[in-house]
């Protein structure tokens, strides 16, 4: 059966009702056609080696500076599918991250720094209910201070997504407030932000209306400049977050998309899987209404999970209505892995978007800690460089 054929029986059994189905039609179709393989119980639960944190010091060296009139995904486009560090764990959601491996509980110094606080809080609308964990810096008092909007990526967790990127030692040193909303099973049972239907797509409704009214709810509570607000997630989180970009642009300055996928990239659970597989298409930049602020995207280029086109097409979604400047700048981590910065530019001089492309890594945070779970120690440090863009960007700025 052609890969087209399997989608729209796929398509037919959503329809129907017949979820499992259809996931497991698609499982097939990822697998190359074949029958789906039994998964042990010990394979998916196999430790990793535990890998020890580098002291990441990367520096980048200039490479060009061009002028680049319209940016094609074809460019980009690696086509490269070899094996992800984590392919030895199963995919239990088929729509980001894969099952979690046995690890020692989380201890608060693995999640925050002496001398500040991480409380949990709800936010409820008419589209539902979501818990959040919120992060205050040591250093609150007296002026009002960034805010981080982080969504984690499937079967993760706020003090998990904390302790994995470090973006809350990040922000003390910083001086910044973040939040981790919370996806729970009882809306995607992988825990996965439903970054692929289109109720879960718009401004004013669904997901989208949840996470902007857990940060404007932050912003009313605590002292938050309304001009430094950003939004970052990882795999699903990452698509959840280029759709917060893409509808609330009035409300985040810029956004962080790790291992994701553009806004619009797929509509129902058929396409999700088409778009993961070898990118969401013209499709997903189709919309030249949209205005998407400013955004640093991070991709490793043996991601078998969410192939690396989609990060092609969320910075072509970011730069379509100018004509950047392209530099090119490309670096290695001290014993870990090399990487290519793309950087965009519009006339004013003023960065509109990054793209780190990191060699020989899969799907995981790159630079993160191996305290949390889907981290590449051996990488460029995502957090310090998200962090670092976003401030260097304020709405109206």
């Amino acid at each position: 059966m052609l890969d087209q054929d399997i989608v729209r029986e796929a398509t037919r059994l959503t329809r129907a009702g017949q979820l499992v189905e259809a996931t497991a039609l698609l499982q097939r179709m990822l697998q190359g056609g074949g029958a789906p393989r039994p998964e042990s119980r010990s394979g998916a639960q196999a430790r990793l080696p535990r890998l020890d944190p580098l002291t990441i010091d990367a520096t980048a060296n200039f490479v060009e500076e061009r002028e680049a009139p319209q940016i094609s995904p074809a460019r980009f486009d690696r086509g490269r599918r070899r094996s992800s560090p984590l392919d030895g764990m199963r995919d239990i959601s088929g729509l980001g991250l894969r099952s979690p491996i046995t690890r020692a509980p989380l201890s608060p110094s693995d999640i925050m720094p002496d001398g500040t606080r991480f409380i949990a809080g709800t936010f409820s609308n008419a589209a539902g209910s979501r818990t959040y964990k919120l992060f205050i810096p040591s250093r609150c008092q007296g002026q009002r201070l960034p805010l981080i909007v982080m969504l984690h990526g499937c079967t993760q967790s706020p003090d998990d997504f904390a302790a994995g990127t470090r973006m809350n030692f990040r922000a003390e040193e910083q001086n910044c407030f973040v939040v981790y909303p919370e996806q729970p099973s009882g809306a995607n049972q992988s825990k996965c932000w439903n970054w692929f239907r289109t109720g879960d797509q718009r401004r004013g409704g669904g997901e989208p209306s949840m996470i902007a009214g857990i940060t404007r709810q932050i912003m009313r509570d605590h002292a938050i400049d309304p001009k430094r607000v950003y939004v970052a997630g990882l795999s699903a989180g990452g698509a959840a977050a280029a759709i917060m970009g893409a509808t609330y642009s009035d409300l985040y300055a810029a956004v962080g998309i790790h291992s994701g996928l553009a806004c619009g990239a797929a509509s129902d659970l058929p396409s999700a899987f088409v778009a993961m597989r070898q990118g969401g298409g013209s499709k997903a930049i189709a919309d030249g209404k949209t205005c998407v602020p400013p955004t640093i995207v991070f991709h490793g280029d043996r991601d078998t999970t969410v192939h690396p086109k989609n990060g092609d097409q969320i910075i072509e979604q970011s730069a379509r209505a100018t004509r950047p400047t392209t530099k090119v700048l490309r670096g290695r981590v001290p014993h870990g892995h090399a990487y290519t910065r793309t950087v965009l530019t519009d006339g004013a001089g003023r960065a509109i978007s990054e793209h780190w492309t990191i060699d020989g890594a899969g799907h995981a945070w790159s630079g993160g800690s191996p305290a949390g779970s889907y981290t590449d120690p051996h990488g460029p440090d995502a957090t310090r460089e998200m962090l670092r863009f976003f401030l260097e960007h304020s709405l109206g700025g």
